[in-house]
C-alpha cells in the first residue's frame, strides 16, 4: 500500500493528548507483540550485545524486555507515568525510581524508563527502535522528531524504525500514516527491509494497512 504526498491536517498531539489516552486505557501500538519483529530483523543489524539501546516514545513495550533478555542496554522514554508502571508490572519486575534531571527514572530488569519528554533527552546511543514514536506523532512535529532522534544516534549507530501506511482518508491516527517519500526524507539513506499486510480487524475495517520495516545507519 502506497500513497505519496500525504500531509496530516493540525491536531493535538502532544504530552496531555498521551497522558489521556494512558488514563483511558489506550496508547499501546505493539499490545501481545512478544519479540517476533525483533526476532526477524534484530540479529542482522550485528549490534554488539551491551549496546545502549534508546526505544523513543516506548509505552509499555515488551520490545524492551526482549531487548534487556538478549543483553541490551535498554533505554525507553515514555511520557505516561502508567505506561511506565505497567511495563515493570507486566513483567514482574521491581523498579527502582528516581529523579534523573528533568525525569524520573523508573529501572530494573536490565530496562531503564526516563519518564518525561523526549524531546529533553541528551546523550547518544549504539542502536535506537522505534516502533510507536514516529507513527505517534502528526505530520507537522515528524521532522523536529526526526532531527532528534538522529542526533541521539552515535556515529555509526544503527536505527530500526516501523512505519504504518494506510489510507488517511479512511482513518485518523495515530498510530498514523508514513509513506516512503517521508521516511526518507526524515532519515536519509533509510532502506527499506520488509513490508507485510496488518491483519487485525481494525485495520482490515478501513481498507487494510501494511507494517514496513526501515534500516538507517549514520555516518
Amino acid at each position: 500500500m502506497r500513497r505519496e504526498g500525504i500531509s496530516i491536517p493540525h491536531s493535538n498531539y502532544g504530552p496531555g493528548f498521551w497522558h489521556s489516552t494512558w488514563a483511558d486505557g489506550g496508547g499501546a501500538f505493539t499490545a501481545g507483540e512478544r519479540g517476533r519483529l525483533l526476532a526477524g530483523h534484530w540479529p542482522q543489524l550485528e549490534i554488539p550485545p551491551g549496546s545502549a539501546v534508546l526505544v523513543p516514545m516506548s509505552g509499555k513495550s515488551p520490545d524492551m524486555a526482549w531487548l534487556a533478555a538478549h543483553g541490551f542496554g535498554v533505554v525507553g522514554v515514555e511520557i505516561s507515568p502508567i505506561a511506565c508502571e505497567a511495563f515493570f508490572a507486566e513483567h514482574r519486575i521491581a523498579a527502582e525510581r528516581a529523579a534523573a534531571g528533568p525525569f524520573v527514572r523508573w529501572q530494573g530488569g536490565g530496562v531503564t524508563i526516563l519518564q518525561g519528554d523526549f524531546f529533553d533527552l541528551d546523550g547518544t546511543y549504539a542502536a535506537a527502535l522505534d516502533r510507536g514514536g514516529l507513527v505517534a506523532l502528526p505530520y507537522q512535529d515528524r521532522h523536529r522528531y526526526a532531527q532528534h532522534l538522529r542526533r541521539r544516534l552515535e556515529p555509526g549507530g544503527v536505527l530500526l524504525l516501523v512505519t504504518v501506511e494506510y489510507d488517511p482518508a479512511r482513518r485518523s491516527g495515530p498510530p498514523f500514516p508514513v509513506f516512503p517519500d517521508e521516511a526518507r526524507q526524515l532519515f536519509p539513506g533509510a532502506v527499506e527491509r520488509s513490508r507485510q499486510p496488518l491483519r487485525r480487524a481494525r485495520w482490515t475495517a478501513v481498507g487494510g494497512a501494511d507494517a514496513v520495516v526501515w534500516v538507517m545507519r549514520t555516518n
